[in-house]
């Protein structure tokens, strides 16, 4: 039988387990006595030892990580990797391995909660939150009345709630701001056809640029697994890695080269390395291929090298040993995830398209997409065309009206986004309502709170993550019923809709995905045994276009005033705006990131004796959009004149294992318009450093 102790290890799993290292904070200096007298961890009950796996896909985690899941005597006891999905290889992730274990998070929602007068919340029955869910959203029904936030960026319900919002009149419906919405955005400007896909495991050398390939950006697990095959100890490598970024992060560490450069410089790289290649005789299948080829010539070896901080003779070498490269790719983002501008991202296009990868194995990859299923719903493209940032600000500012009720579904804009823009949708909506797992900050604004299903606990699905080179469908499906009182968000919308006479087609979600399936082609049975569907087809794109003017105009992004360039990084450990920090994962924060409360502060030794700073001192890090309070570390695998912080800390929800824990670095960023594109972007913040 597990007792309390053996449960843990179960739900740690091989992938937490190897990283154990001290707690950080008070309170739980004695990891193994604080772990078994947590009190919501269940025991399982005698006389039933029966082993059963069920196969799934997370929903928890960012990354799509495929799951064995592991039931003994029918309840849920550990995370595994699954060998035979495409997306995991046998991996998992540190955020997917808690999964079983966040079922009884303390900060699990268990049941509707309506915020009464004083601000305070009341559990409320299922049956007065629906009656308060069809009152409210059948007085906000007409034009722009219904906003809705999502924040699952690859999931069939999108269409659910899209198709709900347009058949109440409206079309305000955003996905959460992130690389995925900036990639799509770029690829439609330059007139490509259906979804960026990067062949990261066909391709013999991977350039990445910020992107975080090997820990948070797109299917991150995926990469590993197929980075540690094309590795073997005793064989030829398969594969090269180089990072480029201004963090010596999990990526560079693992990389065979790191490329440090500043904070913000990834285009003017790129641009720098597109015009090496054009004088290498390369071009690109692209219209305007003489003006994009007038802006590179700007790019000069000297001038791109004094703009990055890069050595001369690191650039030389990356240039040579992507020509040597059979299947070269570039993946261009944002370290941090999110926020970054187009430009990069289309300068990464076309450094692809000069080394003649498109539609080829291990390149970049126009991967098709399927029509909505769902009548009224938005399209793949009209979804991450809606820039939900620029939104938020202009309610702000008077120059949109805002919804009269706000749907957030597995969203947290309150904790993620820059600024104070989200706070005009709270101020100029009637009503506002949040289907979340966790009672995470945005919940705790919202007028109602509805308690939704974990994803090991309702079915769900994966359509594409991003990232990923090939078409892909797969079924996540519930292994336990729902904990407490909570409910798949999908079959509340189902029935909300027939209360307000709308029709989204279908009277559950199981025939919506299996619908979704049916579109795809992938055969339902395979996939309710835990094998998804996937392709290889991509889709022909004649007539792209590039966009140099656009790409020159961002460049000449003023930098923001501040004498320290800020870098964030991010671990999948740490969670989501919308998981938090997992309880079973404290043990594996370091005071690399955090240190008794407080966040820490990593900068390079020539930086700090500029700057009279010592390691280990108190400091205050402040701008125009706010402060945070950290410590100092000397640490010299940042560039100069940065400082590095850790994303993922300073929560004021989600309980006593997130709440008080460092601040929130998204505070430090504010937001601003991409010359251009119109894209709003937050990645070029700078800090002034003063002694706290």
């Amino acid at each position: 039988m597990l007792d309390r102790r053996g449960f843990l290890k179960f739900i740690g799993g091989a992938a937490v387990g190897t990283l154990a290292t001290p707690v950080v904070w008070k309170g739980l200096d004695d990891i193994s006595i604080w772990s078994q007298n947590w009190p919501w961890i269940p025991s399982l009950e005698y006389g039933n030892n029966e082993n059963t796996y069920v196969r799934t896909v997370s929903k928890l985690c960012p990354t799509a990580v495929g799951t064995r899941v592991r039931l003994v005597g029918g309840r849920p006891v550990r995370v595994l990797g699954d060998p035979e999905h495409p997306l995991s290889r046998g991996g998992i992730s540190a955020l997917a391995a808690t999964e079983v274990q966040m079922r009884y998070s303390p900060a699990r929602l268990k049941r509707p909660l309506k915020r009464g007068a004083d601000g305070a919340y009341k559990a409320i029955s299922w049956a007065e939150a629906e009656k308060l869910l069809t009152e409210k959203l059948g007085t906000a029904r007409g034009k722009e009345g219904v906003v809705c936030i999502s924040g699952d960026e690859n999931g069939t319900m999108n269409e659910l709630f899209s198709g709900f919002v347009s058949q109440m009149g409206s079309n305000k419906f955003f996905i959460m701001p992130g690389d995925a919405q900036v990639t799509a955005t770029a690829w439609a400007m330059m007139g490509g056809k259906g979804r960026v896909g990067y062949d990261f495991a066909k391709s013999d050398h991977v350039f990445a640029i910020g992107a975080n390939v090997l820990e948070t950006w797109g299917t991150a697990i995926c990469n590993r697994r197929a980075w540690g095959q094309a590795r073997p100890v005793d064989g030829k490598p398969g594969m090269r890695l180089t990072y480029a970024g201004a963090v010596e992060n999990n990526t560079a560490t693992g990389a065979d080269t790191w490329l440090p450069i500043k904070p913000g410089t990834e285009g003017i790289l790129l641009m720098g390395m597109a015009e090496q290649l054009i004088l290498a005789g390369r071009t690109a299948p692209v219209t305007a291929f003489e003006a994009f080829k007038d802006v590179a010539a700007k790019w000069t070896p000297e001038r791109v090298c004094a703009a990055t901080g890069l050595a001369p003779k690191a650039f030389e070498a990356l240039i040579k040993d992507l020509l040597k490269a059979s299947a070269p790719l570039v993946i261009a983002g944002s370290a941090m995830d999110e926020g970054s501008g187009a430009a990069p991202i289309l300068a990464g296009f076309m450094v692809n398209l000069l080394l003649g990868n498109l539609n080829k194995d291990g390149g970049l990859r126009a991967v098709p997409v399927a029509d909505p299923v769902v009548p009224g719903a938005f399209s793949y493209a009209d979804m991450f065309r809606q820039d939900l940032a620029a939104y938020a600000d202009a309610v702000a500012n008077g120059r949109a009206l805002g919804g009269k009720a706000v749907i957030f579904y597995e969203a947290n804009p309150v904790y993620a986004l820059p600024g104070k823009g989200i706070d005009a949708l709270f101020q100029k909506a009637d009503f506002t309502v949040a289907f979340s797992c966790f009672f995470d900050e945005t919940a705790a604004s919202c007028d109602l709170v509805i308690p939704s299903a974990l994803g090991l606990e309702r079915y769900d699905d994966v359509v594409n993550p991003f990232g990923y080179g090939e078409a892909i469908y797969a079924l996540a499906q519930p292994v336990a019923e729902p904990l407490f009182e909570s409910r798949a968000a999908g079959e509340v919308l189902i029935s909300l809709a027939r209360s307000l006479k709308l029709n989204l087609g279908y009277d559950n979600v199981v025939s919506m995905l299996q619908a979704k399936a049916a579109k795809v082609g992938a055969d339902w049975a395979a996939l309710s045994e835990g094998t998804p569907f996937t392709s290889r087809h991509t889709v022909a794109v004649p007539g792209l276009f590039c966009q140099a003017e656009i790409i020159d105009r961002a460049l000449a992004l003023p930098a923001e005033e501040g004498k320290l360039a800020l870098a964030l990084v991010t671990k999948l450990a740490f969670g989501t705006p919308e998981s938090a920090l997992p309880p079973f994962n404290t043990k594996i924060v370091t005071p690399d990131e955090l240190n008794k409360n407080i966040l820490t502060a990593r900068i390079n030794g020539a930086t700090l004796k500029k700057l009279g700073l010592y390691s280990g001192q108190k400091i205050k890090l402040s701008n125009k959009a706010g402060a945070v309070e950290a410590r100092v570390l000397q640490f010299e695998g940042v560039t100069n004149d940065t400082v590095a912080l850790t994303m993922g800390f300073g929560h004021t929800a989600f309980g006593e294992f997130n709440t008080g824990k460092g601040m929130n670095v998204m505070s430090l960023l504010s937001a601003v318009t991409e010359p251009g594109t119109g894209l709003t972007v937050w990645t070029g913040a700078r800090v002034n450093a003063a002694k706290a």
